[in-house]
Order: structure tokens, then C-alpha cells, then sequence
């Protein structure tokens, strides 16, 4: 994806300009369907179908071959056969292969590609076909890097596109039809004049790679070829124009993709949206269904070529809270399957340690990997919080069996004795005092017990039992460059932050909503700190104070109290 995700991953993050155009995009309104056609598209061909439905699941290879300049530019190790025979042994049957060309071509007219990275891009074709995986091979970030300059320099571009993927379609033109095209990633289009244009030109790429495949010969006669709307956004005018653009080229060996990172405040955590709550699975559920009706439902397959959480990121942990990434991963896999949806997992480095070859949270992919069959038992959350002092209360927690059964709870080797340890009462499940006392054990702050809900399919459901007290925050200096704010968290966890001025308006960069986002604003990735970004810092009104109250996970809230004067940022506890 050209998105937060793939850039922000690894200790580089490139071309941060980009993620700013998906957070862009993912905020835009529906787009009325100005390019729909008159009749839905003719069905692909049962190859097709069958096709698409065998590559079910799909792994992405990000940050590699699309990374700039080089493919261990933007924080993972070159490619081995053993990751691609690790990725198999997972459980997946497809890989995408994202590649950039532009940095690896020649000058005009002929704009050829370097051979020693279309025999790298080779080789790992090679080997996961080896693999009896699908592969799937892409021009990438040349949709940023120059494609989108199509209306403006339209001759130049047009040739370099053809001349692009007339190399790619003549170096492969004899592998396996278990080898894909997909003609752009992300296609965006600068200085036109809206979506009717954009879509005239979108269409015309499209067009023009389903030429040079179809005409190279070889078995790219009818090798399954993959088409994305505009942004590969799926909203109601993106999927109309593109199946505009199937009905014109009438070829049952063409399918379709788009992309999906979720609602995109709970993405990214602004706007208080920390939950994987009702509006996030009505945006997933409303997104899935009209993707199925504008294609599936017409016999054309989707195939949904990156799908992860826009700020997930094994280097800045808490953005998004553990148990809501499960759910969200949960309900995505067993609402794509409903609607028969082929899933692409974007993995930059995020999910597989590509050095190691072991997933850096296997309870995450264990969840990731049971929704492509079944659906899991979760609940309200994953987290029981008890207090530091005093007696401790029972805790009731919702459970969402999701179909299935509950069957009790477990610590370690012993299973919880109900009717002792918790009770059940509809979708309550209470841990009583009891249990909890001896759970809790001295009570240091933190994690003090790991129980798993079990269910009667799926995964377990994981609720740490943790000892806290309310966080304390220390006054503090800084500057426009930024403000480290001391906090003992006492076994806390952050979960957002507001923000408003005395006067009641919003301050920080995001002033539509007083719940800032994580990252953008501030941060706690550290166990003694709260920091406060430059963009923060900046955005603040010249001797006015600005209130901030940082939510807690546990339900406590500090409020705190920061004032700029100058290019001095000072910080004082309330």
C-alpha cells in the first residue's frame, strides 16, 4: 500500500508525503457513482473464479522490492527461499509481490529496466511458484512516482507505462498461469480536474496494460490479470467506474481489487475512536458488501490486495490495543469469507520477522489465521484492571461468543472452577473476588496473571488480570520541537488523548476533533513518559493554555496543562 503502514514500518519511514494522501483518501465521502454502467459486467471465467478462490489466503512481501532506492532500504533483510517456505507453511497460498520500477530503468525512449533486478524480481517469482504459491506482481510506487503524472505529461507517461510493462510481460510471459498482473497499486492522478477524469485515465491505463499482456503471447494469452479502481477505495463511484471498464474489455479472465485498513480513526487512533466498536464493523461490513454486490454477486471475483490496521506496528505498541486488533483481525477474516472475498495481509516486516522467520505475536496470527475457517469467542476486553490497595472486587467482563459456545476459563495448566472462580449470567462473565485475590498475588503493578476464555471453536480469548493506580505526570519543559512529559504509569495503559483550550475549542494539529491522534500529537511508547510531538507543539496558540486529559485504559484520567510561549513549551500537572 502506499499508506502509514508500509512506510512507517522498520527504523526507516519513507516518503511520509504518502501517508498523508491515504489519510486523505480514507477521509473523503462517498463518491457518487457518476461512471456507472448501464448493465454489471460480464462474469469472469469459472478459471477465474477458481483462481482467485485458490489464492485464498495471500501474504504480502511489503517494504522489499517496492522500497526505494533497494529492497533492503526500508528495514528488512534480502528475500530467502526459506521465508517464502516459511510463509507456505503458515497456511498461505498466494503472496503479492510488490515492485517498484522507476528507480531501477533507463532513459527514454526504451526506459529498460536493469537486468539484475528484473532476474531478483525472477528469482522470487521462481521460487514461490516453486512453492506451489500463487504469485501476484505489480508496478507499485510508480503510481506515486510518476504514473501519476498522467495528465500532464500524458505522452511521456503513457510511453514509459508501455514500455514498463511490455519488459515485465515479455520476461514472464512463458511462467505458470499461477503467476498474476495486477496493473497498478494505489493509482492516483495529479492536476486533474476530479473523479471523471481520473477514472477516463485510470481506465486507460487499465486498457492499455490488458494490450501489451494479451498481445505478448506466451501463456499471458490468458493469464489472470488483476484491475484496481481509483485508490483501490472501495466506494460506490470507484467500483462503478471500474466495472465500466471490465464491460468494455469483455475479457472473463480479468478480475478486480481493492484495499482495506478499516475505519480509519480507529485505524489510526484519533478522534477517541480506541475501540474496535459498532461504526468500525458497520464501515467493514457496508465496505465488503458493496464490493460482493458490484462484482461477486455478478460472478467477478475481488480479491483484497492489502489488508492490515493502518497504525499497527510491532516498534510503537499501543497505538491500538492488543485485544481490539484481534477483534478487528477476528470479524475482517470471517466477514471476508462471507462474502467471498480473497484476502492479501500487507506484512512489511510488522507480523513475520523476516530475520528470525517467527511471527512477533504468535497469539495475533494464531487469530489472524482461525478467520479464514472459523470464527472466535472475544469479549469487552482483554484486560481486568484491580486496583493496588484495598479489597478486591469482582470484575464482569461482556463476552461476544460469536457463534460459538463458551466452555470456561483457564490460568496456566488449571482450568477455573465455575461457580468458584466466575460465574456466567447471559454474556456476563463475573471473576469473582475471590479468584482474583489469588490471581493478583503481591500485587506489583503490571501483568499479574494471563487467563484464556475458551470456546468451542476458534482461538482463545487472552484477559490479563493487571495491578494499577491512577498514572502520575511531573511538570515539565520543552520546546517547539517537542515536550517529554515524566509519568509514572503504576501499570497503566494510555489509550488517547484530548486536548481543548479554556475557552472550550480544540487545540492540537487534528482541530476538528479534541481527541488527537496518536503519533501525530503525542506518544508513550516508553514506561516513564508521555511525549508530545513538534506537530503538537507547534499547533498551539501563542500563551494559551491548552488542557490536555489523557484517558487511561483502566478508566482513570489525568489532566494536565501545557502553554507556549515563544518557542518554549511548558507543562504543569493540574
Amino acid at each position: 500500500m502506499d499508506s502509514f503502514v508500509r512506510r512507517g514500518r522498520g527504523p526507516s519511514r519513507p516518503a511520509p508525503r504518502l501517508a498523508a494522501l491515504l489519510l486523505a483518501i480514507a477521509l473523503l465521502p462517498l463518491v457518487p457513482a457518476t461512471a456507472q454502467a448501464a448493465d454489471p459486467p460480464p462474469p469472469s471465467a469459472p478459471a477465474a473464479r477458481s483462481a482467485v478462490a485458490a489464492m485464498q489466503p495471500g501474504w504480502n512481501l511489503g517494504n522489499t522490492y517496492d522500497a526505494l532506492p533497494d529492497e533492503t532500504s526500508w528495514g528488512n533483510p534480502p528475500v530467502t527461499r526459506e521465508l517464502l517456505r516459511k510463509v507456505k507453511s503458515q497456511g498461505f497460498r498466494s503472496i503479492r509481490l510488490p515492485v517498484t520500477w522507476g528507480g531501477h530503468q533507463g532513459a527514454a525512449p526504451a526506459y529498460t529496466i536493469d537486468p539484475a533486478w528484473m532476474a531478483k524480481v525472477r528469482q522470487v517469482v521462481d521460487w514461490a511458484l516453486d512453492e506451489d504459491l500463487y504469485v501476484m506482481l505489480n508496478m507499485h510506487h510508480d503510481s506515486w512516482m510518476w504514473v501519476n503524472n498522467l495528465s500532464t505529461d500524458h505522452d511521456t507517461v503513457l510511453a514509459r507505462y508501455t514500455a514498463t510493462w511490455n519488459q515485465i510481460a515479455a520476461e514472464f510471459r512463458d511462467e505458470p498461469s499461477r503467476l498474476v498482473f495486477e496493473s497498478v497499486n494505489e493509482p492516483t492522478f495529479s492536476g486533474t480536474s476530479g473523479d471523471d477524469q481520473n477514472y477516463r485515465l485510470l481506465d486507460e491505463l487499465n486498457t492499455v496494460f490488458h494490450r501489451i499482456v494479451r498481445a505478448s503471447g506466451g501463456r499471458n494469452t490468458d493469464r489472470l490479470l488483476v484491475l484496481p479502481t481509483l485508490y483501490t477505495n472501495a466506494d460506490q463511484g470507484r467500483l462503478d467506474a471500474l466495472a465500466g471498464n471490465l464491460t468494455a474489455l469483455r475479457d472473463p479472465m480479468v478480475v478486480t481489487t481493492v484495499h482495506f485498513y478499516g475505519w480509519w480513526p480507529f485505524s489510526v487512533n484519533i478522534a477517541g475512536y480506541t475501540r474496535f466498536d459498532a461504526t468500525s464493523e458497520k464501515d467493514l461490513t457496508e465496505t465488503f458488501d458493496r464490493v460482493y454486490n458490484t462484482f461477486v454477486a455478478h460472478g467477478i471475483p475481488v480479491i483484497i490486495g492489502e489488508y492490515a490496521l493502518l497504525a499497527y506496528d510491532h516498534n510503537r505498541p499501543g497505538i491500538i490495543e492488543r485485544g481490539e486488533v484481534r477483534k478487528y483481525f477476528e470479524f475482517l477474516g470471517n466477514y471476508a469469507r462471507q462474502r467471498n472475498l480473497t484476502t492479501m495481509l500487507w506484512d512489511a516486516g510488522q507480523f513475520l520477522n523476516r530475520n528470525t522467520l517467527q511471527w512477533r505475536d504468535p497469539e495475533l496470527f494464531a487469530q489472524i489465521k482461525s478467520s479464514w475457517t472459523t470464527r472466535s469467542g472475544t469479549a469487552s476486553s482483554d484486560l481486568v484492571f484491580l486496583p493496588k490497595t484495598g479489597a478486591i472486587p469482582s470484575r464482569t467482563l461482556t463476552l461476544n461468543p460469536n457463534g460459538t459456545d463458551f466452555q470456561g476459563l483457564r490460568h496456566g495448566s488449571r482450568n477455573l472452577v465455575k461457580g468458584r472462580d466466575y460465574t456466567v449470567s447471559g454474556s456476563g462473565l463475573t471473576l469473582t473476588s475471590a479468584a482474583l485475590t489469588e490471581l493478583a498475588g503481591d500485587r506489583s503493578y503490571g501483568v499479574n496473571a494471563t487467563l484464556e476464555a475458551r470456546f468451542s471453536r476458534g482461538v482463545p480469548w487472552r484477559i490479563d488480570v493487571v495491578t494499577y493506580d491512577t498514572p502520575v505526570l511531573s511538570d515539565a519543559s520543552g520546546t517547539t520541537s517537542g515536550l517529554t512529559i515524566p509519568t509514572r504509569f503504576r501499570g497503566d495503559m494510555l489509550a488517547t488523548m484530548e486536548a481543548k483550550y479554556d475557552d472550550g475549542s480544540n487545540a492540537g494539529p487534528a482541530s476538528w476533533t479534541s481527541y488527537q491522534q496518536w503519533d501525530t500529537a503525542f506518544s508513550a511508547y516508553t514506561g516513564d513518559s508521555i511525549k508530545l510531538t513538534p506537530d503538537f507543539a507547534n499547533s498551539l496558540r501563542e500563551g494559551s493554555r491548552a488542557t490536555l486529559t489523557f484517558h487511561f485504559w483502566s478508566g482513570s484520567s489525568v489532566t494536565y496543562h501545557v502553554t507556549r510561549t515563544g518557542s518554549t513549551v511548558t507543562g504543569t500537572t493540574a
